[in-house]
């Protein structure tokens, strides 16, 4: 019961802050979803680092990318590969293909205990005019508990 209430706090608090910044920032187009598969891996008390293949549906021809995500602050347990997804949002609906290639820097949370959830929010991608807002929470297994901040990058897989 307490782990439940632990994840509830820390998924509240991340749409607070994820709301709170978007607010915030200049109006912003939806041009798609962001699909990604992270790999499993251990979290190494102050950071983890881990790879992923990327999908990006948008209208028109879907885009494939790969990267890494990375975390630093309190990161601490074993996680099996994630499937993350994010709204992607850009100033204007005219981007170029390849536009999420990047880096991006955000906030990062989630705490899993067999089932558990998370949620990242990042800004970057070309020229830090592109904002992925988790559409839903993660869903992930294994043991596990981070906060912190996030960094990504993305590279065009050319497919």
């Amino acid at each position: 019961m307490r782990h439940s209430f632990t994840i509830a706090a820390m998924a509240g608090v991340l749409t607070f802050l994820v709301q709170g910044s978007a607010k915030a920032a200049e109006p912003r187009v939806e041009l798609g979803v962001l699909r990604c598969s992270v790999a499993g891996g251990v979290g190494l008390i102050v950071g983890s680092s881990k790879g992923m293949a990327c999908v990006f549906k948008r209208h028109g021809a879907d885009e494939t990318y790969q990267g890494r995500i990375t975390k630093i602050g309190l990161d601490i347990g074993i996680t099996k590969r994630t499937e993350l997804r994010w709204a992607v949002f850009a100033p204007t609906a005219n981007v170029r293909p390849a536009s999420l290639a990047g880096r991006y820097g955000g906030v990062s949370a989630e705490a899993t205990l067999g089932l558990g959830v998370g949620a990242n929010a990042l800004i970057g991608g070309s020229r830090n005019a592109i904002i992925l807002q988790p559409l839903s929470v993660q869903g992930q297994t294994g043991l596990n508990i981070a906060a912190g901040i996030a960094g990504m990058t993305l590279s065009p897989t050319g497919d």
